[in-house]
């Protein structure tokens, strides 16, 4: 006995997976640059950004 899956619902299956993924994803990213412990690396890469080159 074989069960195909509708085209529907494969479509929808796929494009609720990709959405919770982006999401998460999102979320993922928005965390690591707002974790406290990171504030001391973005400021110097901030900083280092402003520093001519011919000067060290």
């Amino acid at each position: 006995m074989s069960m195909e899956i509708a085209h529907e619902t494969t479509l929808w299956l796929s494009k609720t997976v990709g959405l919770l993924y982006l999401v998460a994803l999102s979320v993922a990213v928005g965390v690591y640059a707002y974790w406290p412990g990171n504030q001391k690396r973005f400021d110097d890469i901030a900083r280092s950004i402003l520093v001519p080159e011919d000067t060290q």
